[in-house]
This record gives C-alpha cells, sequence and structure tokens, in this order.
C-alpha cells in the first residue's frame, strides 16, 4: 500500500513551531538521467482570457507567456470537470467521475475523498522510481487515508481543499467579503454569505497542521519556496520527481495588493494574476537552473473563472456562452459551457516541445495520466479503462490532432452532477441539458433538458450563440454521430471496473489544531 513506502526524516529544525519534515530522497534503482522529471502546475479559477499569450487584453501574465514563446501553447485544452474535486481527481487518475466516483466537491467535514482503489498518477510513479511532491490545494480528501500523503506523494505542503473553505485573519477579497476568524465567542457561521468561521483555515506539512489560520498574504511565497526546494533536492538525489503544483490563484479570496490606477476590482484580480505569475515564473527558473533539459513543465486549470465573484473572477476570453447568458446565469465554471472547461494550457521541456508553437488540437486534463506514464515509461493500472490519451506526439509536434470526442460531465450547474450530457465532437458541440450557475447578478439561468439536443459548431461559432437548426441537413448529419458516441462511452463505463466516492460528512473530521480555542486555532509558537 502506498502508505507502507513513505519515507520523511524529521529534523530539529524549527518551522512554525513544528518540526520540519524532510524526503528521504535516498534510491538504490536507476537514475535520473534515465527517466525524465515532471512539474504539473494546476491553476485554480482562472479563465482562457487570462492568460495574456492567449487574448491580448491581458497584460498581467510575463512569465507564463514567455513559457508559451519557449515552449507550445494549447487554446483547445479542456479541464475533465467545471468544478475543483472532480477536475483534481480526473487529473491524478486519467478517468471521468462516473469511473473515479469523484463527481462533486468534498467538504471540510467529508470523511471520504478519492476512492482508495483509484490508482493516483504519483502513486504509479512513486512504484517507477520517482520521488513524488504535492505543494498547494488537494481536495480529494483529508480525512485518514485520504490525505496526499497516503495517495502516493512522499512530501506534502498545503490547504487540503479551496481556502476559501476556513477563516483566516488575513481574509483578502472576496464577494460578498466574509469575516476574519474570531477569537472569542461568536456565532459560528454566516450561512447568508456562506463564509466558515467555526474552523480556521488550516496548512499542512506533511501529516502535520503546522498554521491555522493560515496567513493567506504570505500563501504564495510559501508555496514558491517549498516547491524550488523540493525541485532542487530532487534534482540532485539521482532520482526523477514528479511535483504537482495545486495553485490557490485564482480563486477567491484574493490576497494581493492592488495597483493604483484602474478600477479597484480589475486591480485587485491583475494583481491577483502578476502574484501568480510570479510563482510560476520561481518555479520554471529554479527548473531552467537544476533540470532544464530533462524536465517536462506542463500548466492549466481546473476549470474556468467564477462569475458570481463579479470583478474577482478571470475572463472566458470569447467563450461567453451567449445561448445562456441570454437566458439567465454564468455560462462558466459549474457549467458545462466553453467558459466552463476550456483552460489556458503550456508545455514547456527544452529540445523535446517545439518552441513557440500555437497547437489547436483537442486536448483534456484526462490526457496528463496517460501521457506522464508512457514519457516515465511506467505501465497504466491494469484492470481499468481510461479516458485520456497518451498525446506526446501530440506535445513533441509530430501530430496535429489529439481527441476526436470528449464527454464533459455536468458539474453543478444543471443536471446530475457527473453525468455525461455534453459532447464534444470534432468542431460539434452538442447539449442535451443547458443551465447556467450563478452570475454575478445573482441569476440563476434555468434548467433546461434537450431530447433533440442543442449543437454548436465552434469553429464558427466560439461564443457558443446560434446552434444549429435541427432541421438542417447539417444537424442531421451530425447527430446521429453525437448518439453513438454517447451511448458508446455509457456502454464502456458500464463494463468498467468503477469506484463510488464517500461523500458522508462528520464534524469531528474537520482539521483542528487545537479544539479547545476559537476555530481550532494553533497555539502561537
Amino acid at each position: 500500500m502506498a502508505w507502507l513506502s513513505l519515507k520523511v526524516w524529521l529534523v530539529g529544525l524549527s518551522f512554525l513551531g513544528c518540526l520540519y519534515p524532510l524526503v528521504d530522497f535516498s534510491f538504490s534503482g536507476e537514475t535520473r538521467g534515465q527517466k525524465p522529471n515532471f512539474v504539473i502546475i494546476l491553476a485554480d479559477d482562472m479563465g482562457w482570457g487570462d492568460l495574456g499569450a492567449n487574448w491580448a487584453g491581458t497584460k498581467d501574465t510575463a512569465n507564463l507567456d514567455r513559457m508559451a514563446a519557449e515552449g507550445t501553447r494549447f487554446v483547445d485544452f479542456h479541464a475533465a470537470a467545471s468544478t475543483c474535486s472532480p477536475s483534481r481527481a480526473a487529473l491524478l487518475t486519467g478517468r471521468l467521475g462516473l469511473r473515479n466516483g469523484v463527481t462533486h466537491n468534498f467538504a471540510v467535514t467529508s470523511v471520504g475523498g478519492l476512492p482508495l482503489n483509484e490508482t493516483t498518477l504519483a502513486e504509479v510513479l512513486r512504484g517507477a522510481g520517482y520521488v513524488t511532491g504535492m505543494i498547494g490545494k488537494w481536495h480529494l480528501g483529508h480525512h485518514g487515508s485520504h490525505h496526499p500523503n497516503f495517495r502516493g506523494f512522499d512530501y506534502y505542503f498545503g490547504v487540503p481543499y479551496s481556502h476559501d473553505m476556513g477563516c483566516t485573519d488575513t481574509p483578502g477579497y472576496n464577494h460578498p467579503p466574509c469575516p476574519a476568524c474570531p477569537r472569542g465567542d461568536r456565532p459560528s457561521r454566516n450561512l447568508e454569505r456562506d463564509c466558515y468561521s467555526d474552523v480556521a483555515l488550516p496548512l499542512y506539512e506533511n501529516l502535520n497542521i503546522v498554521e491555522q489560520p493560515v496567513n493567506l498574504s504570505a500563501l504564495a511565497q510559501k508555496y514558491a519556496e517549498k516547491a524550488t526546494q523540493f525541485i532542487q533536492q530532487a534534482s540532485t538525489s539521482g532520482r526523477p520527481f514528479l511535483l504537482y503544483v495545486g495553485l490557490a490563484h485564482m480563486h477567491v479570496p484574493l490576497a494581493g495588493t492592488p495597483p493604483s490606477a484602474g478600477p479597484r476590482g480589475q486591480r485587485l484580480y491583475s494583481a491577483g494574476l502578476r502574484e501568480m505569475d510570479h510563482l510560476v515564473g520561481r518555479i520554471k527558473d529554479t527548473v531552467d537552473l537544476v533540470a532544464k533539459n530533462n524536465t517536462f513543465l506542463w500548466f492549466t486549470g481546473d476549470n474556468g473563472p467564477w462569475a458570481q465573484k463579479c470583478e474577482l473572477a478571470g475572463s472566458v476570453g470569447p467563450f461567453t456562452g451567449s445561448w445562456q447568458a441570454r437566458r439567465g446565469g454564468s455560462p462558466a465554471k459549474q457549467t458545462t459551457w466553453e467558459g466552463g472547461h476550456r483552460v489556458p494550457a503550456l508545455a514547456y521541456w527544452p529540445g523535446r516541445v517545439p518552441v513557440n508553437v500555437t497547437s489547436a488540437a483537442l486536448l483534456s486534463v484526462l490526457d496528463i495520466f496517460p501521457t506522464v506514464l508512457a514519457l516515465a515509461g511506467a505501465p497504466l493500472p491494469q484492470g481499468r479503462r481510461f479516458d485520456g490519451l497518451d498525446v506526446s506526439q501530440v506535445l513533441f509536434g509530430r501530430a496535429q490532432t489529439g481527441h476526436r470526442v470528449l464527454f464533459h460531465p455536468n458539474s453543478g450547474a444543471a443536471g446530475e452532477d457527473g453525468a455525461l450530457q455534453t459532447v464534444r465532437l470534432e468542431q460539434y458541440k452538442a447539449f442535451y441539458v443547458t443551465g447556467g450557475a450563478r452570475a454575478c447578478d445573482g441569476s440563476v439561468g434555468p434548467e433546461r433538458h434537450h431530447e433533440r439536443p442543442l449543437i454548436f459548431d465552434l469553429e464558427a461559432d466560439l461564443a457558443e450563440a446560434a446552434p444549429l437548426d435541427r432541421g438542417g441537413a447539417e444537424y442531421r448529419a451530425v447527430l446521429p454521430r453525437v448518439a453513438a458516441a454517447l451511448a458508446g462511452v455509457l456502454a464502456d463505463i458500464a463494463r468498467d471496473r468503477v469506484s463510488r466516492a464517500d461523500y458522508s460528512q462528520d464534524p469531528s473530521v474537520r482539521p483542528c489544531c487545537d479544539p479547545r480555542r476559537p476555530a481550532c486555532r494553533c497555539r502561537a509558537a
């Protein structure tokens, strides 16, 4: 089992009042030169239009734009779901939520997480001799064996779920704003604003809570330090490494200090983008310094922007979901409109990934799992089916096409969570259910089921404004192909070895440094 091989040194270096755990990088097997390293950086709630290389109006991502110029940019790249936990589960398993069991988000009080019979990318690579680290947001279960250290990661430093799921003393910027953590007797929760004040946001290093509440204004700096330290130590160890970084950016609350020019909300978001970009730049610079020629760096996002956060949400670029927007609600995060799941994506590997190339291949976060394993020479886990593809030939510029079909699961806005009711077939996209998530103005688009699906031609209609005429020849030609693809994947899932996540909740599993203190505060060192 994963936890039996966990090796952690506890040395007497004080860090935030706790012992500082360091990974044991010693290994007697193959050397790093025989296998590539992998750095996977996952942004949170970042819009496709937030990347300057994608959208000319964005000027806040200089390091990411440089990475695009030095690597390959993918403009038709999709999250595997349009909300946090399902998207992350798909990245680490290469399987949709109907297979891996994760169809909606886990809570602070969740007993379960990513099912234990699902094999993660980190577990496979660790079995292949890799040292594995995870920095940042996990959101796949924190109780017991669902913790990252028990899911294949030798080292973990981060917040176990979204950083709005607990109070802090530095609340940052949210819409509407949430209060700081209580220091005495106060009401435990503001239900109207859905603000957490009964438990402070925890920061873990491996199995230990090292800070509660987290200082959000210092979190990006800490993530950068831990990521660069991991890369430096791993690069000198003789072992190949996997580093998975789950950024807090661009999820609210935003913690950056805004510049003085421009409208306040835009300034706050721009400041957050620049802080995120600086963090990614530090990681890339470290890779370039110590492991440039043998490290594949993959940057992408978990889903589109959270539009109900108004000026604190990002840009969908041209993917405005106009058909839905006219009927109410947001066509971004939590929906299967392009703004919900089309995300920025960059690949960087000097000497392997072509330089300054833009690819329109249809790719997915699901592809990370099989592609990384193929590059590492590690086999796919047996006895289960996968939704991702090995797209290494696309990454290296030897092929121009990826998927013919992608399936976008319902992610909270409409339909049953995880159900496959939106189908991308080549340039066409079919909706069997539509609905808008909560928008900035508070509206929610009505859920509508379409026995004969809406079908859009994305080549001609990026904004998803006008579906094909149901009576037209093009619609009649595409519809049976869409129906056959959907029937095929559902039949395949029915034959597969599928998992079911435990979504039960128990207040006793909340991360708590000191249950005797308000909001579980850690005592000062």
